[in-house]
């Protein structure tokens, strides 16, 4: 269940902000923006890392879609599973990708972070690409991230793609292994979740 940790802290760069303002509707400008927020609320030193964890939870509700990725996530299965069970596993999987966003809230945070341009796939889809710079103990990182522009006026995050790997399809086929190697038992995906919610 932490094979997404260290990318999800990327999100965390970006989505942790001193206010839940509105963001610029232009997918870059976009991501640029919550940029900007996250490296001043991170370099705060007034504001607390739970003041922090609590203001990227609230940044990742409003920017993130939660809702979509944790249904495709699930996998063909949830078209088998009756709505009292969906909306349990709606719970959870918001629990569990928020705690997995304030994991490491500071493993990043004095990184060199850089937007560096946007391509519209689609009506719906523009991917913005970003970078971490090089440090002194890692690589230069490239991250896509897939924004979700169905409402103009409110682009919402669906992905990222780190170094080529997307990390939705990465946590659907964790999800599917789980269910695979337990005849497709959705409470022991559950118990997965909440023992990671946890601890």
């Amino acid at each position: 269940m932490r094979k997404l940790i260290n990318s999800l802290v990327f999100v965390v760069l970006v989505l942790s902000s001193t206010n839940a303002f509105s963001y610029d509707s232009d997918p870059k400008n976009f991501i640029n923006e919550l940029v900007s927020d996250a490296i001043k609320t991170l370099s705060d030193k007034n504001i607390s890392n739970a003041d922090k964890s609590k203001k990227i939870e609230t940044i990742a509700l409003e920017n993130v879609d939660i809702n979509a990725l944790g249904m495709y996530t699930l996998g063909s299965i949830r078209k088998t599973l009756d709505q009292d069970t969906i909306k349990k596993y709606k719970s959870l999987f918001e629990k569990y990708f928020l705690k997995s966003l304030t994991s490491r809230l500071t493993d990043y945070s004095k990184q060199k972070f850089e937007v560096v341009s946007a391509e519209q796939k689609s009506e719906n889809y523009t991917i913005v690409n970003s970078r971490i710079a090089e440090g002194s103990s890692q690589p230069e990182i490239k991250i896509n991230w897939r924004v979700y522009i169905k409402d103009p006026t409110k682009p919402l995050i669906r992905d990222l793609i780190v170094e080529g790997l997307s990390l939705a399809k990465t946590q659907k086929e964790e999800f599917s292994s789980i269910l695979n190697s337990n005849n497709n038992d959705i409470k022991i995906l559950f118990f997965k979740l909440e023992e990671f919610i946890n601890n």
